[in-house]
């Protein structure tokens, strides 16, 4: 299949799509406070690389764009008795809930509610097979297409969430990888009293597709070391501060492109709910940019990252300059 035919199709299934800006906000609403108001962005589609997000008005340095929850998040397997089950927040007490894989924590009932009917799914299985082999073999994303598919199953999302989200190539070799992950976890289903027909979607196609939906769209978590005030002016001074603790998938924000100069940064303070800001003052019409990768790394490094992890060379002022 040709690369353009892959976007070709993409593009019009974004172009079908119904409008997402319902789903995100910024802060304050001047007209009526106690509504927030859309953000002031829109999308729309570049020949070269598919979906942007682009300025409807100007937007001053460190001003919040528009805040973002996850379709899907999961912590990473080193956080897990850490951090609330659901949002991610770091739970201060996490130690009592370290002695068995059962006792996962949530930070507040708010939280166990929201995440009530995957998390009886979820619960009806033993996935110590399948959480091991992740944790051998260092992977993250199987654990992201674990919750979807609970989540598919409980009803709370359809199956085809993600199609609207731009997938990575997948080469053969990546696919024939992909077979035991799949196969463990398809079998930790059937081993339940999940019937058959709320399973009907999780074949091996469904399974890749997903998962090439999340190997470019997914954000490492990672929590600023201090408050939200903090991290108005510059994305290095979050780096620093930042410790991972999961990953998670969302639907505007993975609309942005990358630029190893953004305009905008993402930022997380305290759980999965992201929130983008603007590094400094962007005009109307202007495309809006993040940086999907650690921007102090010089530009070979960059390049080879940005290729190997998204699939593409980077073309940015900056990387034109060789900076």
């Amino acid at each position: 299949m040709s690369s353009l035919f892959r976007y070709s199709r993409w593009a019009s299934q974004f172009k079908k799509s119904p409008p997402i800006f319902t789903l995100f906000s910024t802060a304050t609403n001047e007209s009526q406070p106690n509504r927030p108001s859309p953000p002031p962005i829109r999308v729309g589609l570049i020949d070269s690389v598919g979906r942007a997000v682009f300025a409807t008005r100007r937007i001053g340095t460190g001003e919040l764009i528009h805040t973002a929850k996850p379709i899907v998040a999961h912590s990473s397997l080193s956080s897990l008795h850490k951090v609330c089950y659901f949002c991610l927040r770091k739970l201060p007490n996490y130690k009592t809930h370290s002695e068995a894989h059962k006792n996962l924590a949530f930070c507040s009932e708010h939280c166990k509610d929201q995440s009530k009917n995957f998390y009886e799914i979820e619960n009806k299985a033993d996935w110590s097979r399948f959480t091991e082999y992740c944790r051998l073999q260092g992977l993250k994303y199987p654990l992201l297409v674990k919750r979807f598919a609970c989540q598919v199953i409980s009803g709370v999302v359809s199956a085809d969430s993600l199609d609207i989200l731009q997938p990575a190539t997948l080469t053969s070799e990546m696919v024939s990888l992909m077979e035991k992950e799949f196969c463990l976890l398809r079998s930790t289903f059937q081993e339940t009293d999940i019937k058959g027909e709320h399973m009907a979607f999780l074949t091996k196609e469904w399974y890749t597709g997903v998962l090439a939906r999340m190997r470019i769209n997914s954000f490492r978590i990672e929590l600023a070391g201090g408050s939200y005030e903090d991290f108005l002016s510059s994305a290095a001074a979050s780096v620093e501060a930042e410790v991972a603790i999961g990953n998670a998938v969302y639907m505007l924000p993975s609309f942005y492109n990358h630029d190893c100069d953004p305009n905008a940064h993402i930022l997380w303070v305290e759980n999965a709910d992201a929130r983008i800001k603007a590094l400094r003052d962007i005009e109307t019409g202007e495309e809006l940019r993040i940086c999907y990768i650690d921007a102090s790394m010089n530009h070979e490094a960059r390049q080879t990252v940005l290729y190997k992890g998204f699939g593409f060379l980077c073309n940015c002022p900056r990387c034109l300059s060789n900076d």
